[in-house]
């Protein structure tokens, strides 16, 4: 056996371990990180070594792009909690806490007190996943931490003591010597002045994160404190939570809401037409010319980077939008995913761009949902193509007749930006593949210059579940992936379930399927934690949109 397969193997094992450990642990409700159940999580991550965490392994260095990545998706104030609890929806907001909300993750967080943090679960098992492998990941930088701020017999060192005043200081709004600082953190992370300088300017520019100083301080804190008075930190899960999760509550609740509106709108007898992706794209292509009439754009690329420079240009074409066929649903159930109905009779006297024409005679609605979150892909894409039952005598199927996914994805064959045209969804760590027939088609998207791939996508566990091993053994071996994402495989089994055994929607009910390239987790540099894709994002998201939106007018 080559060694390249058998650390696939490996690690394909180890994702199994983390998995069913993980479900183990809500099943029991608590655990501590420096317990056996936690000792196993980071064994298990160890052997993985997954792309996005850099240099986990390493026992000196700390992984500093990792930590600004899982620092964005975690509740600002992280670092200093030992406790931290995974809830159902419990009403903490009603008896006073105020939300945090990561600027990189929709979650709703609240800061119990100075050593607790509550975490809302409210988009599936993959969310619980995906935070408990961050905070594992946390958890094994802390010890690096903490190898670094004691000596030899357990005492803490003065390097760290220079570092705790440090932070002190910065708390108090007090000006600190930056040259000193830096060679104190440098110490602690193990790294040189140059990468921690540029780690520090990357907090510096992150929304919703403390100082990379005050970060790491309160990170290692926790641990050495643990050194000498036993565990502090623990996790806990909610009995709501436990009873809730995988019973579709929150998805139930949205889609509810979602078609008691189209229903008392008379709607509900209307092509219509479902589509996940971004909320803008869809809005401002179809509205941008309209509201902007004075403005000039040589593409429509270009007016979503002026907008995305301009924040008032963005909300006029959003009141533009409101008045003209669009309405928003905002979410008020826990999916956090946020909903607009674009009725498509409105758009008949408004300019459309070039090649973009509604040519059906019955106008459809558009209904664009934000992006799911793993699991919750199925949950609300299952319950949203149930019939709706206004009543107990009444049952009414929804008019789907189409549905459409754009969404970001790592790239295996290309790079950041290009195209994916998936032509099925493999379920990764299991035997549950989805083939289908894909309306996109690369042809239609030839004259982009970028990289455009065919081929089938794995459905992963979760971004941060993932090795340069187990990637290429999905681009190399007969399977032939093309990329990697969290969703499709869910939306798929909700739409087959839909279409082919309840018969609630047309069998032949027509999909699309797109991803661009937030990343190409095989090339060094190129992970999510590396940075975010940015403006290399606009055209594929733009085009895609065009493309979908070309396909309902004329075929509807």
């Amino acid at each position: 056996m080559s060694y390249s397969k058998k650390r696939s193997r490996e690690s394909r094992a180890a994702i199994e371990r983390l998995y069913i450990t993980m479900r183990q642990l809500i099943i029991r409700g608590s655990y501590k990180p420096s317990g056996i159940s936690g000792q196993a999580l980071k064994q298990a991550l160890y052997s993985l070594n997954p792309e996005i965490y850099g240099a986990i392994n390493d026992p000196e260095k700390v992984e500093l792009n990792g930590l600004l990545y899982v620092a964005e998706r975690l509740p600002k104030g992280i670092e200093e909690c030992a406790i931290l609890k995974l809830t159902a929806r419990e009403g903490y907001e009603q008896a006073g806490h105020a939300a945090v909300m990561p600027s990189k993750r929709r979650r709703n967080c609240y800061r119990i007190d100075e050593t607790r943090m509550y975490v809302e679960m409210s988009r599936g098992r993959s969310d619980i996943y995906d935070i408990l492998t961050h905070l594992t990941f946390l958890f094994i930088e802390a010890d690096k931490i903490k190898r670094h701020a004691m000596d030899a017999k357990g005492r803490v060192t003065n390097n760290w003591r220079c570092l705790e005043k440090t932070v002190e200081a910065e708390s108090a709004g007090e000006a600190i010597d930056p040259k000193k600082a830096l060679v104190y953190l440098s110490n602690v992370l193990g790294r040189t002045m140059g990468e921690t300088r540029r780690a520090v300017e990357q907090f510096e520019k992150s929304k919703g994160t403390n100082s990379l100083y005050h970060f790491v301080y309160w990170l290692g804190q926790i641990s050495v404190k643990e050194s000498s008075e036993g565990p502090t930190r623990e996790i806990f899960f909610s009995a709501k939570l436990r009873d809730v999760i995988g019973h579709h509550v929150y998805g139930e609740a949205w889609a509810n809401n979602i078609k008691s509106f189209l229903h008392q709108k008379g709607w509900l007898e209307r092509p219509l037409h479902i589509i996940s992706a971004n909320l803008h794209s869809f809005k401002n292509t179809l509205y941008g010319l309209g509201s902007l009439p004075d403005e000039a754009f040589s593409s429509l690329a270009d007016l979503a980077k002026q907008t995305a420079k301009n924040p008032q240009l963005e909300q006029t074409i959003t009141e533009f939008a409101l008045k003209n066929g669009l309405t928003t649903i905002q979410d008020v159930n826990g999916t956090n995913l946020d909903v607009q109905i674009i009725d498509t009779e409105a758009l008949e006297d408004l300019p459309l761009p070039k090649g973009l024409v509604l040519k059906t005679q019955e106008k459809p609605l558009l209904l664009v949902m934000d992006y799911a979150f793993g699991e919750q892909a199925f949950e609300c894409m299952d319950e949203l193509l149930k019939p709706f039952e206004p009543s107990d005598e009444e049952s009414i199927s929804m008019p789907v007749q189409s549905v459409s996914v754009m969404g970001k994805a790592g790239i295996l064959a290309g790079k950041k930006g290009d195209i994916m045209i998936p032509t099925a969804h493999v379920f990764e760590g299991t035997a549950d593949n989805y083939p289908f027939y894909n309306e996109l088609r690369p042809a239609q998207f030839k004259d982009l210059g970028l990289g455009i791939f065919e081929g089938p996508m794995i459905t992963v566990l979760g971004t941060s579940l993932q090795n340069r091993d187990v990637l290429n053994h999905f681009l190399s071996s007969t399977w032939r992936a093309v990329g990697i994402e969290m969703e499709g495989a869910h939306y798929q089994k909700a739409i087959q379930s839909a279409s082919r055994i309840r018969k609630s929607v047309p069998e032949n009910v027509s999909l699309r399927y797109a991803y661009y390239a937030s990343d190409n987790p095989l090339e060094t540099g190129s992970t999510l934690s590396s940075g975010s894709l940015g403006a290399e994002g606009i055209v594929p998201t733009y085009a895609i949109t065009q493309e979908i939106l070309k396909q309902i007018f004329t075929d509807a």
